[in-house]
């Protein structure tokens, strides 16, 4: 069997017009596998000529491939990449789709000393493998010492241990002769040139034999891998591992970068890892059957596996030679060919010929014929691969690298050069740049290693620090009684216990006999909120308007603050067109308040970032009243005073006679309760308890899950040392948490390559609302590192899983702990009721219960497990705690009346 690569110096041909003879440096003749005809006499090129053309022309129009049919190809390949990454359809795929457990590719940072292993043919090599990190911009350098074994033809056929424990004899060969230590245990690579089905990094089975890397190896790769790992080290544009490789010399390959959420076969969906495609048989499921010719068939027929790797058969440079032989011989035996015999030619001298200067010419043609169908074959193949990688980034455009090896592409002078032509025929869309592999795989079998080694530093390290913030059954069950023995100690009447236990004196929930029109004035954040609430029968309808707080006027004086709202008051008036009508209200006050009165409160501290002054210490109500009196326009019958929960648990009161508990988790985080009679030690009857529970904590109950990242949190805020529980579970503090884990991972390396940007370093800059995106299962990686990018924080795909998992973790257990104390609070109604087991509903407001994918599950499963004989329904709260204060203004009227 002879290989066949001819020159082709012509501007003639159609489809070729604009190819000219190639000046790749890359190009060199190879004379133990390939003979080459140079053509470049002008006086060839006459009429004859051109009817030889034609004649070779209309003898193999069968592997010319036109755009749409090229397209086409690409349209069934792109299909079967998808079959072979389906867990349903795998089986039946002919491209097989193997995970290679290879997820990064290099960013510089590697380091280390390896041995590789390169077994692929009748020889492979051993190596030493030196990679040094890279200096400043630059990324490191890697020297390699590497020696040849030859293997013996017995053991090619012979048993698969026979043949390991020659590769085995040859490394401790390697090993001695560089001076090597055998005692010690070294990281090894191993390129592995055929397809293995892999369940690790480390381990890959092949066809009916098992190969089992020993436990000296950190990784096992096939050469298209180790090729892509070469690539990636030495081009930018790898960066997320944007990259595509082939092998095209003796056999043809391709492995990409998949989207892990996309293969079925493996665990995971962050991140992307290489698929080895194993392209070759492409076609082996009758695909290609329209596009097979005879010379096809019969080159399939006499292999030793017919109706296997029929893609590979068409293009690779173990086929190309016999495709172009079986073409001659048919051609001579039908007289178009070898009729007049002369002077012997260089190649087929070889082959006991006597061609013509015509029959050197139509040879010429028919190899070029069956190269450049090579050619657009794998074009057809790498576009319906980088389609795939587009679409699956969702770009319009993409920028990319392709990496390529194989002595195919290396020699032939025109192969690259169509091939990159046609792809970007094809793809007009990508920016494609190929680059040839130097020292492809065993190279890149020991970048492998590498990153495999720095991947595992990093993800132990990164696991350590995100340990802290992971609960424990045991340590939830302690938050669990702390809360209840604050909750009890804030019902004594001379305690001072962190977590107040406010009397909200609201007796009673709604009972449905409520009517007529309320005005309701909810301040519980940056935001005010004033609304026109009108009940019939049990129906309500609800008019409203909001208004900013601006920053000067939340940190100013108190006196600004109420006439602020007093403003907002007056304008909503004018706008629904009650300015003159005297309207009971209710004032939803979401801080905490000393009451002696439904109408009554006195400011025991500011939260969530309010800091007026002259405040504390007063009562709000007079306050406001007082606001409304300077501006002598407008008149308000403010008849309950009320915090955001309590409202909250009446809303959802009004729709569930069963909730008597009212749950914020969001800016900020609180509980209220129906609490018994003879518990409330403060007063003589019974009422809802306003816990202000985000005071658990600020005794130093909690500082043994209280973590350096929460401290700094807490030091930085408006309120040190205050509302420590509230800056474990509030969105108006999660933000910042993560923010100060992602700046210390960054500080050590772990994360955006330890470049700390202004950005990060920006305090408040990672709002909560951050965390909601980031984790939302729908999100792909590509969407998380564009929210990043917005934040001004580059990454690539791993920064993004390591951000993701920080929010997860931050999140999970602000859930966790906000359970625990749920636990806490419906155990004790349990118990202050006698009952074996407890069925009541919770009203719940709050935009981290609401919006986060994952907090309100996390949040009920704990309760769930912490609270086993309590049934607790949550119940978000519509328009929570602004139709509440509306309720209790409806409720203490009735009482007031009665």
């Amino acid at each position: 069997m002879i290989n066949i690569i001819l020159l082709d110096r012509s501007n003639f041909l159609r489809d070729q017009s604009s190819d000219t003879p190639s000046s790749d440096p890359h190009t060199r003749s190879n004379s133990d596998s390939h003979a080459l005809i140079t053509l470049n006499s002008p006086t060839l090129f006459h009429k004859p000529v051109i009817t030889l053309w034609l004649i070779v022309d209309r003898f193999l129009h069968a592997m010319r491939l036109n755009d749409d049919q090229l397209n086409e190809l690409s349209a069934r390949f792109q299909a079967e990449l998808k079959k072979g990454l389906s867990a349903e359809s795998n089986a039946a795929a002919a491209v097989k789709m193997l995970p290679t457990h290879v997820c990064s590719t290099p960013d510089g940072s590697e380091k280390g000393q390896f041995l590789a292993l390169d077994l692929g043919g009748s020889k492979f090599k051993v190596l030493q493998v030196k990679v040094r990190e890279c200096v400043g911009i630059k990324k490191g350098d890697v020297e390699m010492e590497e020696k040849i074994y030859p293997v013996p033809d017995e053991l090619l056929t012979g048993r698969a241990t026979e043949l390991f424990d020659h590769v085995s004899e040859s490394l401790k060969d390697f090993m001695h002769e560089k001076n090597i230590s055998l005692e010690k245990k070294h990281p090894l690579a191993f390129t592995f040139s055929f397809p293995c089905d892999q369940s690790r990094l480390d381990q890959g089975t092949l066809l009916n034999w098992r190969c089992t890397v020993s436990n000296r190896s950190s990784s096992m790769v096939n050469d298209t891998v180790a090729t892509m790992m070469t690539c990636g080290f030495d081009d930018s544009y790898c960066e997320c591992v944007l990259c595509v490789f082939m092998c095209m010399g003796t056999g043809t390959n391709a492995c990409y970068m998949e989207e892990l959420r996309h293969i079925d076969l493996v665990e995971g969906d962050e991140g992307r890892m290489c698929v080895n495609t194993e392209w070759g048989s492409f076609g082996d499921d009758g695909a290609l059957k329209d596009f097979l010719t005879e010379f096809d068939r019969e080159v399939d027929a006499a292999s030793s596996n017919p109706g296997k790797q029929i893609f590979e058969k068409m293009v690779s440079g173990m086929h190309l030679g016999e495709l172009v032989r079986l073409v001659v011989l048919k051609m001579a035996k039908l007289g178009k060919l070898f009729d007049g015999l002369k002077t012997k030619r260089e190649i087929i001298f070889s082959l006991d010929l006597n061609p013509s200067d015509d029959d050197c010419i139509a040879v010429q043609h028919v190899s070029t014929i069956v190269s450049f169908r090579s050619s657009n074959l794998v074009a057809a193949g790498l576009a319906a691969i980088l389609t795939r990688i587009r679409q699956n980034r969702n770009m319009g455009a993409l920028r990319i690298t392709v990496g390529v090896d194989g002595t195919v592409y290396k020699t032939h002078p025109q192969y690259p050069k169509r091939l990159h032509k046609v792809v970007r025929r094809l793809l007009p869309e990508c920016q494609v740049r190929f680059v040839l592999s130097e020292s492809g795989s065993s190279k890149g079998a020991a970048l492998v290693a590498a990153v495999a080694q720095r991947l595992t530093s990093l993800r132990r390290q990164v696991s350590e620090t995100l340990s802290l913030f992971r609960l424990k059954e045991e340590q939830l069950q302690l938050v669990k009684a702390r809360m209840r023995s604050g909750l009890d100690a804030g019902l004594r009447s001379k305690s001072s216990s962190t977590i107040k236990m406010l009397p909200s004196f609201v007796y009673l929930t709604p009972d449905g006999t409520e009517r007529g029109k309320y005005l309701a004035l909810d301040l519980g954040g940056t935001n005010f909120r004033a609304l026109l609430v009108r009940f019939k029968k049990q129906t309500s309808r609800l008019y409203h308007k909001i208004y900013t707080i601006p920053l000067e006027i939340m940190q100013g004086t108190g006196e600004e603050l109420f006439d602020h709202l007093a403003q907002c008051v007056c304008d909503f008036l004018d706008y629904m067109g009650l300015k003159n009508t005297r309207l009971p209200a209710g004032f939803t006050f979401s801080f905490p308040c000393e009451q002696s009165a439904i109408d009554t409160g006195t400011l025991v501290a500011w939260t969530k970032g309010f800091k007026a002054t002259d405040s504390e210490g007063h009562d709000v109500v007079s306050m406001l009243r007082e606001a409304i009196k300077r501006r002598n326009d407008i008149d308000l019958d403010i008849v309950a005073l009320i915090n955001d929960t309590v409202g909250t648990m009446m809303s959802c009161a009004h729709e569930d006679q069963r909730c008597e508990i009212g749950m914020i988790a969001g800016t900020g985080t609180n509980l209220c309760y129906m609490e018994e009679l003879k518990n409330i030690e403060k007063i003589e009857q019974r009422m809802c308890i306003n816990t202000e529970w985000g005071g658990l904590g600020d005794d130093g109950c909690l500082d043994d899950i209280i973590t350096l990242y929460d401290t700094e949190v807490d030091q930085n805020s408006i309120n040190q040392g205050k509302q420590r529980f509230e800056k474990m579970t509030s969105g108006m503090y999660l933000g910042e948490v993560v923010r100060q884990v992602l700046l210390d991972l960054t500080r050590r390396g772990l994360l955006f390559k330890g470049h700390v940007s202004e950005t990060l370093k920006t305090p408040g800059i990672f709002e909560t609302k951050y965390l909601s995106q980031i984790e939302s299962d729908r999100l792909a990686l590509l969407q998380v590192r564009s929210i990043l990018q917005q934040l001004g924080l580059h990454g690539t795909c791993h920064d993004s899983i390591i951000v993701k998992h920080v929010c997860l973790v931050v999140s999970r257990r602000a859930a966790q702990l906000c359970g625990a104390g749920m636990a806490a609070v419906v155990d004790k109604i349990r118990e202050n009721r006698g009952l074996d087991h407890l069925d009541i509903a919770v009203g719940v407001d709050g935009s981290l219960y609401k919006l986060h994918p994952h907090f309100s599950q996390v949040l009920k499963e704990t309760v769930r497990v912490m609270a086993p004989q309590c049934d607790v329904t949550f119940q978000p709260s519509e328009e929570g705690s602004g139709k509440g204060a509306a309720l209790i203004a409806a409720v203490a009227r009735r009482k007031r009346d009665v």
